[in-house]
């Protein structure tokens, strides 16, 4: 991933020289078991020392993978090297996809500590700004059109139980994924054995593999994948929520705008939603990226290579940005302005046709079928709208609806009583 859209801890985890760091300990841990399988033919202290010790650069590597046409083979050549004459035990039995699945397990369950600590800080962030918000009244729209009353807590309550829905999707992805695999050529345990692989795995601490097949099927990493895809779909869906909120029409939510920030080379008056068109546009990078993990399922045989130039790049991609996009979005919800007056403004721009289903609902109770209730609403709601008078003014001048209680069915309290409730199902997890 370019450093722009990168922070610097994932940024460690995918160097060469860390993917290299994860190949030696996989290398490492298997000679350091290499007793149990071979018993007092294996390497003695003093060699496992030498092994310990082993080490490489990644410019030896690329070097000699020159030679070999093979990273996994150049960089046990190195190793082997740098050990001296215990480097014979380096690899002993492995094939390179024991050590790169393996590897890579160790490289998927770091960065997952990562992203997933702050999935659940993006779920808390929503969670704090929703309590502030429980009773900040605005308009409620579907289609883009005023519905009903709502608040802005009940609004961030639903994106905050979204976040914390995809933190747990991604811990569990992240922990399926954690599973590493040395059975050797096809997947037979031919040159070592499943109390071997068994050992190895308890000392870097993952899980087996149940049938490797040579390789840790792909249908794990393509779960990851598309976890981490549903996870920037609902920072996408947030995203969404404040660009249209910003919009110079509605302006009842504004992004952070530093000093000295300029939003338009050419309109210094421009400010923009560029946090939320930036996250908008890499939710897209991580959907492809899913597509791609799951062409990678379908191998040939026992294993081909078709999936290994794939997920080189869409692994360290997606991860490297699930982590950019949530902490730019646990940015953007901390610091958005949030413009209640603003709010209340709008809610008086149809003039109460919003009130329109306590009208519809209070005609009913009062005897009235509901079609022709809904008929003389909706012909008065319009006429509020289009000819900008207050739809209660029209209501109480009009026969139809003589006898009702306008002064409590225009009550915004009416739709408040139940937002302390629902913000506090949050205390679930925040």
């Amino acid at each position: 991933m370019i450093p722009r859209y990168t922070r610097p801890e994932l940024d460690r985890l995918w160097t060469d020289e860390a993917r290299m760091e994860t190949w030696r300990q996989v290398e490492v841990a298997a000679c350091e078991e290499l007793g149990s399988l071979l018993g007092h033919e294996g390497p003695d202290e003093g060699e496992l020392q030498a092994i310990r010790a082993a080490s490489f650069t990644v410019e030896e590597v690329n070097e000699r993978e020159r030679v070999t046409d093979h990273d996994v083979a150049a960089f046990v050549d190195v190793l082997a090297a740098s050990a001296g004459e215990a480097g014979r035990w380096i690899h002993f039995g492995l094939t390179s996809s024991d050590v790169l699945d393996t590897a890579l397990a160790l490289q998927l369950r770091a960065a997952g500590e990562v992203i997933v600590a702050g999935a659940r800080e993006l779920a808390a962030t929503l969670a704090a700004r929703a309590r502030e918000h429980v009773d900040t009244l605005c308009v409620g729209r579907t289609h883009g059109v005023h519905a009903e009353p709502t608040t802005f807590g009940v609004k961030l309550a639903g994106f905050a139980f979204e976040a914390h829905r995809n933190a747990e999707r991604l811990q569990l992805a992240f922990e399926q994924v954690a599973v590493g695999a040395l059975s050797g050529a096809v997947g037979t345990y031919a040159a070592t054995s499943p109390d071997f692989e068994a050992r190895v795995l308890e000392r870097l601490g993952l899980r087996r593999e149940d049938v490797s097949t040579q390789v840790v099927p792909r249908d794990r990493h393509a779960e990851l994948l598309s976890a981490i895809a549903l996870a920037g779909a609902g920072l996408e869906r947030f995203a969404t929520e404040i660009r249209h909120l910003q919009r110079t029409e509605v302006r009842e939510v504004q992004e952070a705008f530093r000093a000295g920030q300029k939003g338009s080379s050419a309109m210094p008056h421009k400010r923009n939603p560029i946090k939320s068109e930036q996250i908008t546009g890499l939710a897209r990078v991580l959907r492809g990226n899913a597509h791609a993990a799951l062409e990678n399922v379908a191998l040939w045989h026992e294993r081909d290579i078709s999936h290994s130039s794939v997920e080189r790049v869409i692994l360290p991609d997606s991860t490297i940005l699930i982590d950019y996009m949530q902490h730019r979005t646990i940015s953007l919800a901390r610091d958005m302005t949030v413009d209640a007056e603003q709010m209340l403004a709008n809610l008086e721009l149809t003039h109460g046709a919003l009130f329109s289903q306590r009208i519809l609902l209070a005609l009913v109770e009062a005897g009235s079928s509901r079609d022709d209730a809904y008929r003389v609403v909706q012909e008065l709601a319009q006429r509020a709208w289009d000819e900008a008078t207050p739809l209660r003014e029209l209501l109480a001048a009009d026969e139809r609806a003589s006898g009702l209680e306008l002064e409590e069915i225009f009550d915004y309290g009416h739709y408040l009583r139940h937002a302390e409730d629902i913000v506090s199902r949050l205390d679930e997890f925040a």
